[in-house]
């Protein structure tokens, strides 16, 4: 695989290509990832639920980041590499770059950051400093508390329109990249519309330009209740390998997730 820049995720919005997306943690997942032609890892605050065992996002650190950034991008050389900006190390902006840099130096071509419109002077002063951002609106698992748990965002119209709104001032404000999580697919199809920036769905529906899954639930591997946006690609499979590329095959031709997956 040839070493994917922004621009190639933006040419595939252009020409309506599909591409696939996988959250990875290790130096082993990740070179299995990025061999098999995954063009986007994200280094997700999930870790927190899938590598150290806890109940919510909330008790990761950014040195959790900065550790397995680096441990994913010396397996995954050419794969685009989101990091998130976990809870609360956000804040307040002088902490925020010092943060983003961080974790840019540890491999990341990309920071990830929950929120809406109180977040565009963080981003307008991010992006001035040349550190790409990608937003994340619908569920955010940082605001758990707040949301009384892991709810679908965007059902009613007011909610729907305000998700619609902040979408296109987060745009404006400098992010080059959009994840939204769990909302209704007609809502998720209308923001994919109207923003010139690519768009990665979880739990959104076929019409985004990309899908991303967490690679614990990708493989089946999740204890408890599978999300109704899951789907185990390793049934079947028999191996990772063809497990990663049945994913990717699904996604680029639109067949996950279907509606059965979607809200």
């Amino acid at each position: 695989m040839e070493y994917i820049t922004i621009s190639h995720i933006y040419n595939w919005k252009k020409i309506k290509k599909k591409f696939a997306a996988i959250t990875a943690y290790d130096f082993s997942f990740a070179k299995i990832f990025c061999n098999q032609g995954v063009p986007v890892l994200l280094v997700g605050d999930s870790l927190g639920m899938t590598i150290q065992g806890h109940d919510s996002t909330l008790p990761v650190k950014v040195k959790d980041i900065i550790y397995h950034t680096k441990c994913v991008r010396k397996g995954a050389p050419n794969s685009f590499l989101i990091a998130d900006l976990p809870f609360m190390s956000y804040y307040e902006i002088n902490q925020t770059l010092k943060n983003a840099a961080k974790i840019i130096q540890s491999g990341a071509n990309m920071i990830k950051i929950e929120g809406g419109k109180w977040l565009i002077e963080t981003i307008k002063e991010l992006s001035m400093r040349s550190i790409l951002v990608c937003g994340h609106m619908g569920l955010t698992p940082q605001n758990i508390h707040y949301l009384s748990g892991y709810k679908v965002q965007g059902k009613q119209k007011k909610e729907a329109n305000q998700l619609i709104n902040e979408a296109l001032l987060l745009e404006e404000a400098g992010i080059k990249m959009l994840v939204l999580e769990c909302i209704p697919s007609l809502l998720a199809k209308k923001i994919t519309e109207k923003l010139s920036i690519p768009v990665i769905g979880i739990g959104a529906g076929v019409y985004t330009d990309g899908q991303i899954l967490v690679m614990q639930d990708l493989l089946g591997i999740t204890e408890g209740k599978t999300p109704r946006f899951v789907k185990n690609f390793l049934f079947n499979s028999g191996s990772v390998q063809n497990a990663i590329k049945k994913y990717i095959n699904e996604v680029e031709n639109s067949i996950y997730p279907n509606e059965k997956n979607s809200f």
